[in-house]
């Protein structure tokens, strides 16, 4: 039977000893093996299973990944339970709409996230029980009684409650064994609600063969050996990126997953992943283009503060490296590494294998996901010898469709469809695109989801005849890499209907240019397209110093002359169109964040709430195109204090 549960139970008898779960405690890091993580999801699914609960019932999970995540998740399949799995990153006023529209009988929630659900609670509209992770202090037990949220009735801790299933566990084991018994294929895992980069958000289910599936192929693909790899997992256990090619991935390869220490907090979270890394030293990591770029930001400023010398040398063995190593798939000629191989070689022996240190002592690649992964990002660390492999899918598909891998990789595309999956381009319903032309990626396969939870009519807009229509535009290289370029309802539309994917836009300035941080352009039936834009403060310092800029109006003028230099030049074969080049653009000073929710959980821009969010902004560059506006000249005084 392909099920979440019957991995665990094959890599519990083949590898019971080996370690799965990993997190940090005041005495050290602390392992559970796959064997224990059998037996504790025994004991308790036992306890699931002495609730009022029914088989199928929903039991949303708020927590940052830690092993009782991925313990209790675990125990709620082997009780017949679905889990509803949200980020912590999610704003309170976000949690009761998944929790009514799941309509979850029960939360299991940690310290981070319960003040957020009692913040909230009265806007559930049924009270569901709270199995709480962390023993809850005087103050919070106060707040849940002046909720009418009682112990034992209404709230239980993980202590009491694992100390509670183990005793049933051991009175009649049987229970537990007749449950995962009648568990079929088809059943749903959990009830995955999208981020909602273009509205409100679905619920996705997701079954144990979806997960079985992709989980299995996905660990195949990229060739990882049984029971020798650990990953940190520091992407948030509730989206599905982390969900397969971590949690069940894990129990396909027994690959052991440490979590990053969030013990005092979600503030925590991410000073403690370079701690964290260095501790545990983990084979590959699963990262988004932010957390990339932010690491590529710190070793490029580390090298450069210990000297010219050390720094000419790093940067001509990162210019050289991208020259030998070229897209990834095509070999270099032999004038290429004539040219090149001194300058590469020489900081790969002087400086590349102490910088990729950050990432610890046994880093042998990363995966990206989330989000396109810029190409300068890829060409980077390639040279350096850490690839990151960029990957595609989303929550529908739970979630790879395609992936570069340690055998088989392109920058600067989304890889091979991943064996066992059917992909097609459609430019229409009917007519499928050929090589080269762009047009809707669909696939069909065992990974596809079943639906969309209470909601048949938006199930049967994307799932039609067996097929997933992504949403997602892109297009097959003649080689067969996948290239994704953007999503259809994000698309820029002009007076005439014509469209065109913005995140193909910017790309290409990102790529062209290192002082704009984020950018988003918008053309809603508009006359020509806009762009509104975060700047990098440590490169236009740079660049400002370079041009002696010492006024705001200066500042500007100088970054008028790098987005022009980007408009004229484009980018080789991605020229784009000059009907789309944005004219005009705003800086907006403070970046676009999780803050003011523009932007989700796995760090990628919703773009419906930038857009409304400075609506005023962009209206302003229909009707005023002088770049030296008020508000800009405003921005670069508060940004850098130039009149």
């Amino acid at each position: 039977m392909r099920t979440v549960i019957q991995l665990l139970k094959d890599v519990a008898e083949t590898q019971g000893e080996h370690s799965y779960l990993t997190g940090k405690t005041n005495s050290g890091w602390k392992d559970i093996s796959f064997a224990e993580t059998d037996r504790l999801t025994d004991q308790a699914a036992s306890w699931w299973l002495d609730t009022k609960l029914k088989r199928g019932d929903r039991v949303g999970l708020i927590a940052e990944g830690r092993p009782e995540w991925v313990i209790g998740e675990l125990s709620m399949l082997k009780a017949g339970l679905i889990s509803v799995p949200m980020s912590i990153k999610l704003l309170a006023e976000e949690i009761p709409f998944r929790v009514n529209h799941s309509e979850s009988a029960a939360l299991m929630v940690s310290r981070i996230t319960l003040p957020k659900v009692l913040k909230t609670w009265a806007q559930i509209k049924k009270k569901p029980f709270l199995l709480i992770i962390d023993t809850p202090n005087i103050e919070e037990v106060s707040e849940m009684t002046s909720l009418k949220i009682r112990p034992g009735k209404n709230w239980i801790s993980w202590e009491d409650m694992t100390a509670e299933g183990a005793s049933l566990h051991a009175s009649d084991p049987s229970i537990v064994e007749k449950s995962i018994a009648v568990i079929k294929e088809d059943d749903t895992v959990n009830i995955c609600y999208t981020s909602g980069t273009t509205g409100n958000p679905k619920g996705i289910m997701l079954t144990h063969l979806n997960y079985h599936s992709n989980a299995t192929v996905a660990i195949d693909y990229f060739g990882i050996p049984m029971a020798e790899y650990e990953t940190l997992v520091i992407l948030p256990l509730d989206h599905s990126f982390a969900h397969t090619v971590a949690t069940y991935a894990g129990l396909v390869k027994a690959i052991t997953l440490s979590f990053v220490d969030a013990r005092k907090g979600a503030g925590s979270i991410i000073p403690n992943i370079p701690v964290n890394l260095k501790e545990r030293s983990p084979h590959f990591v699963l990262t988004v283009p932010s957390i990339t770029g932010n690491f590529m930001k710190k070793i490029s400023e580390g090298v450069a503060a210990k000297g010219n010398f050390l720094n000419g040398i790093f940067t001509r063995g990162i210019r050289a490296g991208v020259k030998l190593i070229g897209d990834g798939y095509s070999k270099p000629s032999f004038i290429v590494k004539l040219k090149y191989g001194f300058n590469h070689a020489l900081a790969k022996t002087l400086l590349f294998g102490k910088t990729k240190q950050v990432f610890g002592n046994s880093i042998q690649f990363c995966v990206g996901g989330g989000a396109i992964l810029e190409v300068k990002q890829q060409e980077f660390y390639a040279a350096m010898g850490l690839p990151v492999y960029q990957g595609y899918g989303l929550t529908e598909a739970a979630p790879v469709i395609s992936t570069n891998s340690p055998s088989v990789h392109k920058f600067g595309t989304s890889g091979m469809v991943i064996p066992g999956l059917e992909c097609r381009i459609m430019k229409s319903d009917t007519q499928e695109a050929a090589p080269g032309e762009k047009g809707e990626i669909v696939i069909r396969g065992d990974n596809v989801m079943k639906g969309y939870f209470k909601n048949p009519e938006a199930s049967a807009e994307v799932l039609r005849d067996g097929w997933l229509w992504t949403g997602d535009l892109g297009y097959f290289e003649d080689d067969g890499f996948l290239m994704v370029i953007g999503r259809e309802k994000a698309l820029l539309i002009a007076p005439d209907g014509e469209k065109y994917p913005p995140e193909e836009i910017e790309e290409i300035i990102t790529a062209y240019t290192d002082v704009f941080n984020q950018i988003v352009v918008y053309n809603d039936m508009k006359k020509y397209t806009t762009a509104l834009v975060t700047l990098d403060e440590t490169a236009c310092n740079k660049l400002f110093e370079k041009r002696k800029v010492t006024s705001a109006a200066d500042a500007l003028e100088t970054l008028s002359e790098e987005f022009e230099a980007w408009r004229e030049a484009g980018d080789g074969d991605k020229t784009i169109p000059p009907s789309w080049r944005p004219t005009v653009f705003e800086v907006i000073p403070k970046t676009f964040s999780e803050e003011d929710q523009l932007v989700n959980s796995t760090m990628k821009l919703v773009r419906y709430k930038v857009v409304e969010f400075y609506a005023d902004r962009i209206e302003a560059m229909y009707t005023d195109l002088e770049l030296k506006n008020e508000r800009n000249l405003g921005a670069m005084k508060e940004l850098f204090g130039l009149d």
